[in-house]
């Protein structure tokens, strides 16, 4: 994956989005509208985006200090001297000088330059990291609002249902023709339910402030997943995914880039030990001499080259050096971290996505045949060969199945965002095509 490949899944986020972004008062109800949000709202990127303007202000540092350096001075005295046996003289002293530095031989500042544009392709590639993690991370929440939504929205139905078949048991205990001990079933079917929609209610709540504290912007009346979603296969195998993520991965760049960093600071550290060369050009123009008497303008011009051979500091440069050493250690373990945590990622992400492809079939077939099974309870109850415990059992069931169903689809979506992210290879298309896989919510009457 390339700067290009990242670059244009940014921009063209933002160029589709940006017609549809409402005023910041109003609610978002797309996914382009959440994405767009983030990208202006998200901290994480804000940041990010400094520290890249950071390493990039860093070339310009480390260049300027190999470029030639030009400084002057200038002093203006009044003086007055006084001799034996002469009368007192009062006159004006000038000295001014003009130095042009220019480095030809040093280490540590060639070292510097390198490491500059090492930590500005660093903070690049963490930049476009953490691009990515916005991206997936509000897809990720918009898609569990939806969860949370459809299951209180189902939590309602069979809530409704369960109060209805309640009803039907009421009358007949009225009748006499009921048992106590299934009122009370049907009773205690009911509060269990109610109970859920509670926790249903609140789990919402938390997901549209989730998803509202990380865009800013208020949750509105979203797009939804249709009720039939075509599975397609996950093309490749796990060890082409895993070399994916080993090739496009911007954190696994970023990290290997800061491995290179720190070894360029061990180097720098032993540069230490290096003479630095530097040719000297100066002009000096002084009336003045010794103890600043005073003498006849005089203009000197200087050409030499400037030679530091370091002998002692006090062990302090070695020390720097096991500093250095130390801290390429760590950035050699912080890569291998960083690395374990992508694999481990696209790996757990690779087989959620295989084991979502079955159990969404899985999941439909049971979803299908436990209304059917509900109904068939309901009929039989009404024609007396079936008991009421039987068709609470098949609501409780007939639902749940729905709602496994719903958690397994959301599931496989948001795996397969993983994934990609993961392998480096999320791009504008797969964010485009799942928000198009959503549909506008029906027009409330």
């Amino acid at each position: 994956m390339s700067k290009l490949h990242f670059s244009s899944l940014y921009l063209a986020l933002f160029c589709f989005s940006a017609s549809h972004v409402h005023a910041a008062e109003a609610a978002g109800t797309t996914l382009e509208e959440f994405f767009t949000a983030a990208l202006v709202f998200s901290p994480m990127l804000k940041s990010a985006e400094e520290r890249w303007k950071v390493g990039d202000a860093g070339i310009d540092i480390a260049n300027g200090q190999l470029l030639p350096q030009i400084s002057s001075n200038f002093n203006s005295s009044d003086n007055t001297r006084e001799e034996a046996g002469r009368p007192e003289q009062e006159y004006r002293g000038r000295n001014m000088s003009v130095q042009l530095s220019q480095v030809l031989f040093n280490w540590q500042a060639f070292g510097s330059r390198q490491q500059a544009y090492l930590q500005e392709n660093m903070a690049e590639a963490e930049y476009y990291a953490a691009l990515a993690d916005v991206f997936t991370q509000v897809a990720d929440e918009y898609l569990r609002v939806l969860e949370a939504e459809d299951a209180l929205t189902s939590i309602k139905s069979e809530l409704e249902a369960i109060t209805n078949q309640l009803t039907q048991i009421q009358r007949l205990y009225d009748l006499q023709l009921a048992r106590i001990t299934d009122l009370y079933n049907g009773q205690a079917q009911q509060a269990a339910v109610q109970s859920q929609l509670v926790t249903a209610e609140a789990n919402l709540t938390i997901a549209r402030e989730t998803l509202f504290a990380n865009t800013g912007l208020a949750v509105g009346g979203l797009n939804r997943l249709p009720e039939e979603v075509k599975v397609i296969p996950l093309q490749g195998t796990l060890e082409e995914w895993l070399q994916r993520a080993a090739a496009n991965n911007k954190r696994i760049e970023a990290s290997t880039l800061a491995l290179q960093v720190a070894e360029k600071v061990v180097s720098i550290r032993r540069g230490a030990y290096m003479p630095r060369v530097s040719l000297i050009l100066q002009h000096q123009t002084s009336n003045l001499g010794f103890q600043n008497a005073p003498l006849n303008r005089a203009d000197n011009n200087y050409i030499g080259v400037d030679v530091t051979m370091p002998l002692f500091a006090g062990g302090s440069n070695s020390a720097q050096v096991r500093a250095a050493q130390s801290q390429r250690n760590i950035a050699e373990s912080d890569r291998q971290q960083v690395s374990l945590d992508v694999y481990n990622n696209a790996r757990t992400a690779y087989f959620r996505i295989k084991a979502g492809e079955s159990s969404i079939e899985a999941a439909k077939l049971l979803a299908q045949s436990t209304a059917m099974a509900a109904t068939a309870m309901r009929r039989g109850f009404e024609l007396g060969t079936e008991t009421s415990v039987n068709v609470l059992n098949a609501l409780r069931d007939q639902f749940r199945a729905q709602r496994d169903l719903q958690r397994a689809r959301y599931e496989l979506i948001r795996a397969t965002l993983l994934l990609e992210s993961e392998a480096g290879t999320l791009s504008a298309d797969d964010l485009q095509q799942v928000s198009n896989s959503l549909t506008a919510p029906p027009a409330t009457p």
